[in-house]
């Protein structure tokens, strides 16, 4: 068993033997025993029981079992023992009126104590009462304490109350052969809806056969009687004939090869339009069996409720779409949060199951909250990889793979699945149509047709509406190595998870920028856009907000135009804790076509990349009329991780339209330096290098200058190279030196004749003594660099 599910198996009910989970526990009652709900009933008579109502034997000590006050056992008359003595005596302790617990009884002023330091984020351990233990500190409690460790659980605290049990288990109130029951029935109506698909999508593959094949007959008699005319006209020799037949041959040829395209032509368009028609059914009959189920859950949880006098806070009947009351961060801060019910998920997409009822049931059985059922939905979507099941032709609906026959048919999406699981664990869950910018789009576009139409989740968790796109969440890499054969099973270290958690529970004002709704109740933004508004917002990527990225500017848009002198500017602010571990880079290129080029002239020299303080800038200068596409990556990584000179992976976080409509300026390439950012800011995040004379990125001199950097930590193997436009590196090479004295390094230049020119700076770390770690390789690794204009009158 992994360790990580070790936490999950606890503690065993006391009336079957069975593992009991803390959502699902009574307990720890005499002895330190616990028991399932479901098993906490009278041994004799086996009538339900409450902590109200149940009774131990107090004449044994040995019978652990719980009884109803009618068949406990009673000890014999005159019969008293030291408990007895004890509880007397407890009983006739004065009560004090200083402590209160307003935990459990309202009133006098609240107070936080040591103790509350026990609280985990989403309800962990947060059961209260004689359910779940009892306050062995009782002593030790210091009215009104309350100190600044106390506000570490501040979080905590709001997100217990955001994701508040709504309910017990669905195994309390709804019986499994009661749910499969109903979700037999609707499998019989979705039998008799795929019959009729494959009815529907035979005729018509027979009528579109018969139409094609009655056109081939009349284009061929038509050809046939052309080359008897011909044969009757020209009967002058056998040559001819031999000519007119050979001819004919070829027509026919040609006239088969362009049926059999037209025929397949037909065939694809034929089956899209089938598909298009039973997706919508599809989904529809999707919704009528949600609703069915839910009304189902509703009732027996309502039941349930009304019995054990318990609120049910969870709406009976789906909340019109409104702005949720609080962020994605109030609800959870760390992914890390969900790591038992993301590796239950993962545990239970190894397995296939024949109905979803018990699919379900493994998946959300055992959480907590509302947020935690959703959550491992979501998770086995994502980790399931639906796309690449390989499915047998023969299952039927009844077994593992033909449970998910809409999927292998392309009639059920992600989004209908995700609707489907969502009734099935009661939650209220609705398939969101519109636009999104996905695979092929690029700014600038405009949202005319149907190319990006697109489909998404809302789920009512948290109180309130939450988007989740289960498609664009989904991320699979499997080991080149081990790459599993078709049909076969993959070895389980060849298949990593990975999933793009912003795609669960995105905030509105971020998700907006890649879907737009067709309902605009649907953005559920306190200030709905238009569609021209969205198509304006600025093309971001998901990891954009998980670096917490944002622009400054509020001209910021997809398209930027540049000014006279062809240049544009995009300025990107990043959070302070990212400051130190963020590198950005860039690619420039034409917009209408991959060319990166401009005159044998990379367009990356047109754009000057510079980072002050919390803000990176990408000054673009156009070097032509037209349009180009600026796209913006970033990685997050350690000066260690960089200082190794290993390659880095940089992945898109944002992309704009660049338009010079009308260039009056002859643009000048940049140096050929090293790309990346200018200015000295890299060299003091990653190298600890702190710059003593020149703290910007554009320095103006003579022909001579000096640099100077004051080292914080050891750097060794210093190397300076100049680059200027229609020069050789290795002639400017003599024109640059250095010298390090104590922790100061100093860089002198002396420029052959005016113009611009770039520095690039290189160093590495000196190779640590420290014997006991393992050797790091640290190569010759850019530093930074400097554009100087180099003229006798600075």
């Amino acid at each position: 068993m992994p360790a990580t599910m070790m936490n999950l198996y606890e503690n065993v009910c006391l009336r079957c033997g069975q593992t009991v989970y803390q959502v699902d526990r009574i307990g720890p009652l005499k002895d330190f025993t616990f028991f399932h709900t479901g098993c906490f009933k009278c041994f004799t008579c086996n009538s339900k029981l409450t902590l109200k109502t149940y009774c131990n034997n107090q004449d044994s000590q040995e019978d652990k079992e719980v009884y109803c006050s009618s068949h406990v056992p009673k000890p014999g008359p005159g019969h008293l023992d030291g408990d007895a003595v004890g509880i007397r005596s407890a009983l006739n302790v004065p009560r004090s009126a200083q402590f209160v617990n307003d935990q459990i009884r309202p009133g006098g002023r609240p107070s936080i104590d040591g103790d509350a330091m026990g609280l985990k984020s989403r309800g962990n351990g947060s059961g209260t009462g004689s359910e779940n233990g009892h306050n062995s500190s009782f002593g030790e409690y210091k009215y009104g304490r309350f100190d600044s460790s106390a506000l570490h659980i501040a979080h905590a605290l709001n997100a217990t109350k955001i994701q508040r049990v709504y309910d017990k288990p669905i195994d309390h109130y709804l019986d499994v052969a009661l749910q499969k029951q109903m979700e037999m029935q609707h499998r019989l109506e979705e039998d008799d809806l795929y019959k009729k698909f494959a009815k529907q999508r035979a005729a018509e593959e027979a009528k579109m056969n018969d139409y094609i094949k009655e056109e081939w007959e009349s284009e061929l008699e038509k050809l046939t009687a052309q080359f008897e005319r011909d044969l009757a006209t020209k009967r002058r020799s056998r040559e001819d004939s031999k000519v007119l037949t050979v001819k004919h041959q070829r027509e026919r040829e040609e006239l088969e090869k362009n049926m059999t395209i037209k025929r397949d032509m037909k065939k694809e368009n034929l089956t899209r339009k089938m598909l298009e028609h039973e997706r919508a059914a599809t989904a529809a009959l999707v919704d009528k069996h949600s609703k069915e189920m839910m009304r189902l859950i509703q009732e027996k949880r309502s039941e349930y409720m009304e019995e054990e006098e318990v609120i049910d806070h969870y709406p009976a009947q789906p909340p019109p779409p409104m702005p949720p009351p609080q962020t994605k961060t109030d609800i959870y801060m760390d992914p890390d949060e969900f790591a038992e019910v993301d590796q239950l998920a993962i545990q239970v997409a190894q397995e296939d199951q024949k109905t979803f009822t018990d699919l379900v049931r493994m998946l959300v059985g055992h959480c907590a909250s509302d947020v935690e059922k959703v959550r491992t939905i979501f998770r086995w979507i994502t980790v399931k990889n639906l796309n690449s099941i390989t499915f047998d032709d023969s299952a039927h609906g009844d077994t593992p793979m033909g449970l998910l026959r809409g999927i292998k048919y392309g009639t059920e999406s992600y989004h209908v699945l995700f609707k489907r699981l969502c009734s099935y664990a009661g939650l209220h869950c609705v398939v969101i149509k519109g636009y999104s910018k996905s695979a092929g789009y690029q700014p600038g576009v405009r949202f005319e047709d149907n190319r990006f139409r697109n489909s998404w989740n809302a789920v009512y968790v948290a109180g309130a509406w939450r988007f989740v796109q289960c498609n664009w969440g989904a991320r699979h890499l499997v080991n080149a190595k081990e790459v599993p054969k078709p049909g076969g099973k993959s070895k389980s270290d060849s298949l990593r998870y990975e999933y793009d958690d912003h795609y669960f529970l995105t905030d509105p004002k971020e998700f907006i920028y890649e879907f737009f709704p067709l309902q605009s109740e649907w953005q559920l933004l306190k200030a709905p856009i238009s569609l021209h508004e969205f198509e304006e917002l600025p093309f971001v990527r998901s990891l954009f907000f998980r670096y917490g990225l944002y622009f400054p500017d509020e001209h910021t848009k997809a398209v930027m135009y540049t000014d006279s002198t062809g240049a544009a500017t995009i300025r990107i602010g990043m959070p302070s804790h990212m400051q130190s571990s963020l590198i950005f880079h860039y690619n420039l290129k034409l917009y209408d076509s991959d060319k990166d080029q401009y005159d044998s002239v990379s367009l990356k020299r047109f754009v000057m990349q510079s980072v002050v303080g919390q803000l990176v800038a990408f000054r673009v200068h156009a070097p032509c009329s037209g349009a180009l596409l600026l796209d913006i990556f970033a990685n997050a990584v350690t000066p260690r991780e960089y200082l190794t000179g290993e390659p880095m992976k940089f992945k898109s976080v944002c992309k704009f339209k660049i338009v010079c409509e009308d260039l009056q300026t002859v643009m000048v390439p940049l140096p050929d330096c090293a790309s990346g950012e200018w200015g000295p800011a890299k060299a003091t995040r990653l190298f600890g290098l702190e710059p003593v004379t020149h703290h910007d990125a554009l320095v103006f001199a003579g022909r001579d200058l000096e640099l100077q950097f004051r080292m914080t930590r050891p750097l060794t193997d210093f190397m300076a190279t100049l680059h200027k436009n229609g020069s050789e590196e290795k002639r400017l090479s003599k024109y640059v030196s250095h010298r390090v004295h104590d922790d100061l390094v100093t860089f002198t230049l002396s420029f052959p004749e005016e113009g611009q020119y770039g520095m690039d700076i290189y160093t590495r770390e000196v190779a640590s003594m420290d014997t006991t770690s393992p050797t790091e390789k640290h190569l010759l690794t850019h530093c930074c660099k400097y554009l100087i204009n180099s003229s006798k009158r600075n």
